[in-house]
């Protein structure tokens, strides 16, 4: 009988309380109380650092956390759709016509 309970108590405690939840509702239910946003918090972090890191602190196991790191880790990729960012119309120099150098200073230099 004790041997039966000793059992039943050791798989109670192996329970994956965070199985089958993405990585979005990992964060939503961990994370979600502390950080407004996911963005950030894998910025500059190797992920089997992140990942061991909250397998110890947040999650109940080690492929939760992996889940939780690519989410963390997808979040703060830089987009491929993203055109490259120009400078303002405004902040842009005029370009010189055709028939101005543009090495030509602002104002006549007078003769001596």
């Amino acid at each position: 009988m004790i041997l039966t309970a000793a059992l039943a108590s050791a798989s109670a405690r192996a329970q994956d309380l965070d199985g089958g939840k993405s990585g979005a509702a990992l964060f939503k239910s961990t994370c979600a109380q502390c950080h407004q946003s996911a963005r950030g918090l894998a910025k500059g972090r190797f992920s089997w650092t992140l990942s061991s890191f909250l397998q110890e602190h947040y999650t109940s196991s080690a492929s939760s956390a992996q889940l939780l790191t690519a989410y963390l880790q997808s979040v703060d990729a830089p987009r491929t759709n993203d055109a490259p960012r120009t400078k303002p119309q405004a902040a842009r120099l005029p370009a010189a016509s055709a028939s101005e150098s543009a090495l030509r200073p602002p104002a006549p230099i007078p003769a001596r």
